[in-house]
């Protein structure tokens, strides 16, 4: 392959593997993931089962009727050879999201330079399954990222490395070590496009100079560099995702691991950016999307894990995957949903007994709950739940209300769990320290899903926006329904203990 830019970073990494062997390879390599023994349903949620692996940045593929979903194998939370990552992708595919198979290292480090096989996309074209990466190097005590790509004629289980690997380098405008995560496709002018997560080194303004650089290939072969299809962001614009769903065009990218998209009726814009951001989750890293049958589409994220496995500690790289589908509107905005083929095995069971009392509120006979909160809280209890299980709810309102919802894993009121609530005047849905924004609907009857599954807790509001927490601390069995400065009606109450 051709690279038709200026090079700032020299071809010693390429070199010097051309004659380094597989034996000198760092022992900093995930050598033991057995695809044999992971789960093959119920793959929300999944990690692997070794319990120093973990899943990182995922890659989805529709292709003939299957699903492929390939991933970042994670040891040690990025820490890998030098810190560096050490990730190679792994695959697991599926027909009909329910019954799951996973396969050996689809992608893998092979050659001392390689530090890490980077997060990519596939491209099928005349029966070859087409794997752009960008590979990690350290030269001169530098970190650099560069691209290379893979071929699989095997249907995408296993790829062969391309020559020359590295193919193409940074431009001369981007920092070397911002140059990773490139997203291919076919576009409708025939010819191949490439975006590359880059950052400029000459920003419009200091702090804004992450862009997508954007490449053009007419033979998947010799690439050429035009004008970018994004600029002036405040991060490295990672794991770019690019679709065209029924009418419209859009550009999916994450920054600082938040995903965000913007639509256009026009392949590479005018782009616009939507009222709400549905995929800003923000413990859910990195949502790439495929289609699947019937027109639908899946968006695949990882939940990373947390420093210290504490409730307050911050993220740390690898942990489990999270599905969602997604929902098209009319003016071409999206919503999330919970995918309901890969959600955890549950059974019914039956609500237990709702205390409330006579001044915050009533429970009716068929456990409907009103709360009655003017110039305070009010709040209804309940005792002896699963530890993992499903509750689902609709709540009513009359008026303006301060905030409402329920706490989760409660200990007693002072350990009163984490809080799942509802503010209406600022659009918001809390889940413990993390917030989703610009949330509609909150005015009227709300319905509530959630699931708490191991230190997971997962929402979805309405059916059309979601929000994941990872919180490891709280084990209490009380439930505490509460409304402050308001009126509220609980009905419909649903409890399922998850069983797997």
């Amino acid at each position: 392959m051709k690279n038709n830019s200026m090079k700032t970073v020299s071809k010693i990494a390429w070199l010097a593997g051309a004659i380094l062997s597989l034996g000198n390879v760092n022992a900093q390599i995930v050598r033991d993931y057995d695809p044999s023994i992971q789960r093959t349903t119920n793959m929300q949620y999944f990690k692997p089962a070794e319990s120093h692996l973990f899943a990182g940045d995922c890659m989805p593929l529709y292709h003939e009727g299957t699903f492929y979903l390939y991933w970042l194998l994670d040891e040690g939370h990025h820490s890998g050879l030098g810190g560096l990552g050490g990730h190679q992708w792994a695959l697991s595919t599926t027909t009909d999201l329910v019954h799951w198979q996973h396969y050996p290292v689809a992608v893998g480090i092979d050659e001392e330079w390689e530090k890490s096989i980077c997060t990519g996309s596939i491209l099928v074209e005349k029966d070859k399954f087409y794997a752009f990466y960008s590979t990690r190097v350290r030269e001169n005590e530098v970190t650099a990222e560069q691209l290379s790509y893979a071929i699989s004629t095997d249907g995408g289980r296993r790829f062969e490395k391309q020559l020359p690997n590295p193919f193409y380098f940074p431009p001369e405008e981007c920092y070397p070590w911002d140059f990773r995560d490139p997203k291919i496709f076919k576009g409708e002018d025939g010819r191949f496009h490439m975006f590359i997560s880059g950052y400029r080194k000459d920003a419009v303004m200091s702090g804004y100079g992450g862009y997508l650089v954007h490449l053009i290939s007419g033979d998947l072969q010799n690439w050429t560099e035009t004008t970018p299809v994004l600029e002036g962001q405040r991060a490295t614009p990672e794991c770019a995702d690019y679709f065209k769903w029924n009418d419209w065009y859009y550009l999916i990218y994450s920054t600082h691991s938040e995903t965000q998209y913007l639509k256009s009726r026009h392949p590479f814009g005018p782009w616009e950016y939507p009222s709400s951001q549905v995929l800003w989750e923000e413990w859910a890293n990195v949502y790439k999307t495929a289609e699947f049958h019937n027109g639908r589409r899946i968006a695949v994220a990882f939940i990373p894990g947390k420093w210290n496995n504490k409730d307050d500690d911050g993220e740390v790289f690898g942990g489990n995957i999270l599905l969602r589908e997604l929902v098209q509107e009319k003016d071409g905005t999206l919503k999330t949903r919970f995918l309901p083929e890969v959600l955890p095995t549950m059974k019914p069971i039956s609500l237990p007994q709702i205390t409330v009392s006579a001044e915050n509120g009533t429970v009716t006979a068929n456990k409907e709950i009103k709360l009655l909160a003017s110039g305070r809280t009010s709040v209804a209890s309940v005792s002896g739940l699963p530890q993992d299980y499903r509750l689902t709810f609709e709540v009513a309102t009359t008026g303006n209300y301060d905030e409402l919802g329920v706490f989760l894993r409660a200990t007693d009121r002072e350990k009163k769990g984490y809080k799942m609530g509802l503010n209406l005047n600022n659009r918001q849905v809390r889940l413990n320290h993390t917030a989703i924004h610009a949330v509609d609907g909150l005015d009227t009857t709300v319905q509530v899903d959630i699931i708490v599954k191991d230190d997971i807790f997962d929402v979805c509001i309405n059916n059309e926006r979601c929000i994941v927490n990872r919180l490891p601390e709280q084990k209490g069995d009380n439930l505490f329904f509460f409304v402050k400065n308001g009126e509220a009606v609980f009905q419909n109450i649903r409890l399922q203990e998850i069983k797997e």
